[in-house]
């Protein structure tokens, strides 16, 4: 059997942090150049332990990665290149997460990135310096990882949290949601709902339900190997039209390549919800 290009690992977050990260993850590929994109997803923050490269958002932009780089969350493929051999350590910043960690409104990161040695260059390059020490070890590294963000990341407030949970929960549910339902469940107005949507998770909630039902449909394709018609019909997309070209802006690829050719990064990102390793409900649901 013919190795795999990269080798991707899911580091399980502590549990008193579960609602504010997602899975880290240690990426590693010896291949130069090397091209791949990655679906829609929450923010991201990336240690760039080896090699160098660039992402390509959706509207065309391509923006050099740094070495310590928060991405915005993405609401489309975004593609990237690296043009040396990689190694990069990354965390899924949960909506949370991403408030007690930069605090700043999501929605204007969104499809970009920022670098972090400029926002905070004492703290963070100090936390890269660690990790390239300790690059032969990833269970340590994983734990000091889990340590930094704690230090670095206060409680949100309780309002936000109970927010937060409702949006996850509204997030999903397996048809389309409305948002009326989730107005309700809040009893915040629709324009309070969209502010505090756009903060924390990057976009309103008309997009953001479109965005969670497009990568709930591709792992169902990639993992579960469900037949992508009866998902058509199943999740309230107008035709086959429709679905083919939700799946592909949002994943970068369509239903049929999904099943018979993914790309490694696609196809190892979308068997993140099946890892066994404990975390929130929003990262399961894609």
């Amino acid at each position: 059997m013919a190795q795999s290009p990269v080798d991707l690992h899911y580091f399980a977050p502590p549990e008193a942090w579960r609602n504010y990260f997602g899975a880290g993850y240690r990426f590693t590929t010896a291949i130069a150049p090397y091209a791949d994109a990655t679906r829609a997803d929450v923010g991201q923050l990336r240690f760039m332990l080896a090699g160098s490269g660039n992402y390509v958002f959706l509207d065309g932009r391509e923006v050099a990665t740094p070495e310590i780089c928060l991405l915005g969350p993405t609401m489309g493929s975004t593609s990237f290149r690296l043009d040396e051999p990689g190694d990069v350590w990354g965390i899924s910043l949960l909506p949370l997460g991403w408030l007690a960690l930069y605090g700043g409104d999501a929605s204007r990161l969104a499809d970009d990135l920022t670098d972090m040695t400029v926002e905070y260059p004492q703290v963070y390059g100090d936390m890269l310096h660690e990790l390239r020490g300790l690059q032969f070890d990833n269970e340590a590294s994983a734990e000091r990882i889990w340590s930094f963000l704690a230090e670095q990341s206060p409680p949100a407030p309780p309002n936000i949290i109970s927010f937060v949970g409702a949006v996850d929960a509204w997030l999903g549910n397996e048809g389309s949601p409305r948002i009326a339902d989730l107005v309700a469940t809040t009893g915040l107005s629709d324009r309070q709902v969209a502010r505090l949507t756009n903060r924390l998770y990057g976009a309103p909630p008309k997009l953001l339900a479109r965005k969670y039902r497009a990568l709930r449909c591709a792992a169902k394709i990639a993992v579960d190997h469900t037949p992508w018609q009866e998902l058509c019909e199943a999740s309230n997309f107008y035709d086959q039209s429709h679905f083919i070209r939700e799946i592909k802006h949002f994943v970068g690829l369509t239903p049929h390549q999904l099943m018979t050719e993914p790309t490694e990064v696609a196809r190892l990102t979308l068997q993140r919800r099946d890892l066994g390793i404990a975390m929130a409900e929003i990262n399961r649901i894609s």
